[in-house]
């Protein structure tokens, strides 16, 4: 069985990514175009494995996304929320009904792609292994993928697999495994990159460094498909980047948000996990400086930061006129930046947050999704950056937390609970790097307010309820600032 996507698929779709909680164009109906696409084989030949590359237009800029889609003759048991589309295909006097679904939530579709990457293999549109890519067909452009193993030891074969909700902009599946003989074996979770863009996603890169440097602070890296596809934004109209990435899952564990909310409920004492959350992002921190290099700031660095911090501010402003009573403290911090002395550049996590760590038995604090804000373009996620950029994040997702249940607790503080935490972190931090953030007070507070100002234009569009939270962390900085000048 070889599916395209017919006329008939096309109008369905459009609808039906609009919904998904990937999709950037949230309130549009999306203008889609194959781009290309690249075929993976079932190893029954019962299930047709599609990954599309699509086009669409609908915004000012075009996005580029991945739907993997599966065809099956036979309704897949309990997966009816992941069908796509019922369609009639073949001949009018004696038509064959497929049915198409979201691929992630299809064992098939996640044992093809395990292979891909575990066997080192390379596909095209047509599903040839180990060939080079080939057209596929007129106006579906082309596509390529190509695994890559990082795993030392082979993990298992898909037993079943699950689709995590709740996440924003990628698809992650956790695979059940059994080895030869049938016993369970680890977990492993893959994830999808929905949205596609020229250049290697650092969640790839960053973590697959740490694994190969033995940290026990990142999950083991099991392996990642890198692709090229049409992009008329790109380089000689051809774009290459990562398409999914897979890594040990750890079961059973709560990220640090649940950890910290459940602390603040409780008014239960957090120093002691925010030191040590301290100590291991200062450890990861050293771990990239020494397996990914460091450099010097240029002038172009301090420009360039400056440049985003202004256009930041002015987008918070946009979304948020009753900033503009901060206009004079914030163009004050920028300036500052540019004058003061920088610490080396390094990579970096870039999206630093209590809900990207995990708390593991046994193990202590893991770290997840090095992938960046998502708001920032991705040749900006790829490059050096300030280590004060992830302790600033983590600064303010305390905040966060004490807000959260502020929330839920209206006349009542936890403000108390956030500042003992974020001093435990710094002193943690502080122990394992051997230098104080605080010394380069300067830049880690422009970074802080820049964050907040990252979730204001967040909250504003997304949740508007918990602006204040963002908006008070402003308050916060500016009336420490005024409290600076006049000490």
């Amino acid at each position: 069985m070889s599916v395209s996507l017919t006329p008939a698929i096309m109008a369905i779709l459009p609808q039906w990514v609009a919904l998904q909680r990937w999709y950037t164009g949230k309130g549009r109906v999306p203008l889609l175009s194959c781009i290309g696409g690249v075929r993976l084989q079932d190893p029954s030949g019962k299930v047709d494995i599609n990954i599309h590359l699509l086009l669409d237009e609908s915004g000012r800029t075009p996005t580029i996304y991945q739907v993997p889609l599966t065809a099956r003759g036979k309704r897949l048991a309990g997966a009816d929320r992941a069908l796509v589309a019922t369609l009639e295909m073949g001949e009018h006097d004696n038509p064959d009904t497929l049915y198409f679904y979201d691929a992630p939530h299809d064992p098939a579709f996640a044992t093809a792609l395990l292979a891909l990457m575990l066997d080192e293999r390379t596909a095209g549109f047509d599903g040839a292994a180990d060939t080079e890519h080939e057209g596929t067909g007129a106006g579906q452009g082309f596509g390529v993928a190509g695994g890559h193993r990082l795993a030392t030891t082979d993990p298992g074969q898909v037993l079943t697999c699950q689709v995590l909700v709740g996440e924003q902009s990628n698809t992650s599946i956790i695979i059940d495994l059994v080895d030869t003989l049938g016993i369970p074996s680890k977990q492993v979770i893959c994830k999808l990159f929905r949205v596609l863009q020229d250049g290697q996603n650092p969640d790839v890169v960053v973590q697959a460094a740490l694994s190969e440097a033995g940290s026990t602070r990142v999950p083991a890296s099991i392996g990642y498909v890198a692709g090229q596809w049409s992009d008329a934004a790109a380089t000689d109209g051809v774009a290459t980047g990562h398409l999914a990435f897979a890594q040990e899952f750890l079961p059973g564990v709560e990220d640090a948000w649940r950890v910290a909310l459940a602390a603040v409920a409780s008014d239960a004492d957090f120093t002691t996990q925010a030191r040590s959350l301290g100590q291991a992002t200062a450890e990861v921190h050293a771990t990239l400086a020494a397996t990914m290099g460091t450099r010097e700031a240029t002038p172009e660095d301090v420009l360039t930061l400056c440049r985003s911090m202004r256009a930041r501010h002015a987008s918070a402003l946009s979304e948020v006129p009753a900033l503009a009573e901060y206009d004079k403290m914030v163009q004050a911090s920028i300036d500052a930046v540019s004058s003061t002395s920088w610490p080396v550049l390094q990579r970096i996590h870039g999206d630093f947050h209590l809900g990207q760590v995990l708390d593991v038995p046994d193990r202590g604090w893991v770290l997840l999704d090095f992938e960046g804000e998502p708001l920032r373009p991705l040749a900006e996620r790829t490059q050096p950056d300030l280590a004060l950029r992830d302790v600033a994040g983590m600064l303010q997702s305390f905040d966060y937390v004490a807000g959260a249940w502020e929330q839920e607790h209206p006349g009542r503080s936890a403000a108390p609970w956030a500042l003992r935490a974020r001093t435990a972190f710094l002193e943690g931090y502080t122990d394992s790097a051997g230098r104080d953030p605080r010394q380069d007070g300067v830049l880690l507070d422009a970074l802080e307010l820049d964050k907040a100002m990252y979730e204001v234009i967040y909250e504003a569009r997304n949740r508007p309820t918990w602006l204040a939270i963002p908006t008070s962390a402003i308050a916060r900085l500016s009336a420490a600032r005024r409290s600076d000048l006049r000490s």
